[in-house]
């Protein structure tokens, strides 16, 4: 923690702003949950959990720029089910506090030990990541395969295909501190669910706030790089592994990442939601819960 008491916001007033709207979204978390803080030698993870205290463990990983109130639209159906962990990420935007920056995938993968080991997850996890959370998921399965039981990879960022162009000069454009540019982004990204009617598109304008206040509220910090995984790498993941992705996703096109996995990696199971983008939690929750839930159980 710095002297000011704040980091690492950008001050004090911006801390309270962040928190503000924060705890007003984790209030409607649709499940009884308890917070969790545990320490490990990157600072301070923040962990939601919800569900039965005997059921098998689900850990859910974030997308950049978010928070474990990502996963509202998904833990009620997972918390019938697993004891459900959902993390804050400690370089991104929610109550985790990192106290030194992580500098390669291998620090964030022990730091995921540190994590379960603070959490009592000796193993059997059930671990499911979204974009950027999709991406640690897979360096983890590669790094610590015996802990895990199986493995769920939601239009993960890299891993299996680069960025494309499109996103790179919308993203980019976010760096301007004008809300514009972030709704435009996000409505953009989140397309799908912008378009689900005036419900759906109020939600996909309260994703663009919590972006933007975030972005004004946080001191610059720097994530690890994501890197596309070698096709020795995807057909080496060793637990039974689902990818999702949306048809309309953004960030890669959909049929081709499916199709790379096909062909170099066909033990991992692979389906393409409809009616979805990189919102494809949000906008067809319903249909990805079952999936997910189902994957999860099966024998």
């Amino acid at each position: 923690m710095d002297p000011s008491g704040h980091h690492p916001f950008r001050s004090a007033k911006a801390r309270e702003q962040f928190l503000a709207r924060y705890d007003s979204r984790a209030a409607d978390w649709p499940v009884a949950s308890e917070s969790r803080r545990v320490d490990t030698s990157l600072g301070q993870a923040f962990v939601r959990v919800s569900g039965p205290a005997d059921a098998p463990p689900l850990v859910l990983l974030h997308g950049a720029g978010g928070s474990s109130l990502q996963w509202a639209a998904n833990v009620e159906a997972f918390a019938r089910h697993f004891r459900v962990h959902a993390v804050d990420m400690l370089y991104d935007n929610g109550r985790s506090v990192y106290a030194r920056p992580a500098t390669s995938p291998g620090e964030l993968t022990a730091w995921l030990d540190e994590l379960f080991d603070g959490l009592g997850l000796a193993g059997g996890i059930h671990l499911v990541g979204l974009s950027y959370g999709g991406w640690l998921a897979s360096q983890y399965a590669l790094r610590s395969p015996q802990r895990l039981q199986k493995l769920v990879l939601l239009a993960p960022v890299f891993t299996v295909l680069p960025l494309s162009l499109g996103w790179i000069a919308r993203a980019v454009l976010c760096l301007i501190p004008l809300r514009w540019f972030t709704r435009r982004f996000m409505l953009w990204l989140l397309a799908d669910l912008a378009q689900k009617g005036e419900e759906g598109h109020r939600a996909a304008l309260e994703w663009a706030e919590d972006s933007f206040v975030a972005m004004r509220s946080f001191k610059p910090r720097r994530l690890v790089n994501p890197t596309i995984l070698r096709d020795d790498e995807l057909a080496g993941l060793k637990m039974p592994t689902l990818f999702l992705v949306g048809e309309n996703e953004k960030i890669y096109s959909a049929q081709s990442a499916v199709a790379r996995i096909q062909r170099v990696a066909p033990r991992i199971e692979t389906e393409i939601v409809p009616g979805a983008g990189h919102d494809l939690t949000l906008v067809q929750a319903a249909r990805v819960n079952d999936k997910i839930v189902g994957f999860l159980r099966q024998p």
